[in-house]
């Protein structure tokens, strides 16, 4: 993970610490909580993992993964593959999509990439939705 340019980062017996060098700038409150919840997040990540389920709903709807491959049938003429990005485990289960991982910025913008193939319609909620 990269750091913020104008904090500290050490590691104070478990505790991880994050401290603002001497100079302040006016967006350095801001950065200061959120390198602070990137950390958390990375540690959280490493000890517990990250997982989003999606669910497809439709009939003649189906996914399954193929190699490195993600492939849908979501009611398009040819099936959708989608390439499965390094450090992320992809399980279908039926109708249930399961994507892990320990980024959980890359498992939510795998989710998102896989629900923006066929986003649920309004009226009969037939597509892939969280």
């Amino acid at each position: 993970m990269d750091i913020i340019s104008g904090f500290k980062v050490s590691l104070d017996g478990k505790n991880v610490k994050v401290e603002p060098e001497t100079n302040f700038a006016q967006k350095t409150p801001a950065l200061w909580g959120t390198l602070r919840a990137l950390i958390n997040n990375a540690v959280l990540g490493v000890i517990k993992g990250f997982e989003k389920k999606l669910e497809i709903e439709g009939i003649g709807f189906k996914a399954n993964v193929e190699g490195q491959n993600l492939v849908l049938n979501v009611g398009f003429s040819h099936p959708v593959k989608l390439l499965i990005p390094e450090g992320i485990k992809i399980t279908v289960e039926k109708s249930l999509i399961t994507v892990s991982g320990i980024d959980k910025d890359l498992v939510g913008r795998t989710a998102a990439n896989i629900r923006a193939t066929k986003k649920p319609e309004p009226y009969k909620g037939k597509g892939i939705h969280y």
